[in-house]
């Protein structure tokens, strides 16, 4: 008898955990008219083969195609670096890639080369089918300052311009994905935040560098800041 009365017990454990608030998924998620993708950075550069290639990149774009068929607002981003950019290693003496350097406007990971403005390593993957995309940013382009974020400069103070391109279409809630999770993703996650924006990280449409911890940093980071962290299955296509 005890056996048996156990056995219910976990029994009726489990039912009621399966019950439980949260233990389901949750319905799907529709963007609407007031919701837009970002698409960050899917540039060759940032591809296999590329000069600071993120691993696994290409696999972002199927994941990102087959989701921004449910969006009507996408905005596509790219890095547009001038020759002997300050974020480039080649320009600073006795320096070497993924160094940290202090600049004006705070730290600097120093990067190789890459996404030179008109080259082909800054064109955007001729893989990626989003047609009904109206805008790119383009980002990094002053020689200065490097542009990790979508809507502010790593200065913190200079615009790209997006965020009030956003509130003039009445957007109120943005979707993240591409490259680099650690760094263009997140910061462009933790603006949007700071703008008032509802954030959401699509994290299966997104792979990170990972350089020194810095991919856990930044999911800990975004999560302070109410970014939500969620799959590309949460979105209903």
């Amino acid at each position: 008898m005890m056996h048996r009365r156990h056995l219910l017990a976990g029994l009726g454990t489990t039912l009621f955990a399966a019950l439980a608030p949260g233990a389901l998924r949750a319905a799907p998620i529709k963007p609407g008219d007031k919701a837009a993708l970002l698409v960050i950075d899917v540039q060759n550069c940032f591809l296999p083969g590329g000069s600071l290639a993120v691993k696994d990149g290409d696999q972002v774009v199927p994941v990102i195609n087959r989701i921004a068929k449910a969006f009507a607002n996408v905005v596509l981003t790219q890095d547009w670096h001038t020759p002997a950019h300050v974020s480039f290693a080649s320009s600073h003496a006795e320096k070497k890639p993924f160094d940290l350097i202090d600049l004006p406007y705070g730290k600097q990971v120093l990067w190789p080369d890459h996404c030179v403005q008109g080259t082909e390593g800054a064109s955007l993957s001729k893989d990626l089918l989003i047609p009904q995309a109206e805008l790119i940013i383009r980002k990094g382009y002053h020689k200065s300052v490097d542009s990790y974020s979508a809507f502010t400069e790593a200065d913190g103070k200079t615009t790209t311009g997006l965020g009030a391109y956003l509130k003039a279409r009445e957007i109120d809630t943005v979707f993240v994905a591409g490259l680099a999770t650690d760094f263009c993703v997140a910061w462009s996650a933790l603006d949007a935040r700071k703008a008032g924006f509802t954030t959401y990280v699509v994290e299966d449409g997104c792979r990170g560098i990972d350089a020194q911890g810095s991919l856990a940093k930044a999911w800990t980071d975004m999560a302070a800041a109410g970014v939500q962290r969620i799959q590309s299955t949460d979105i209903a296509v």
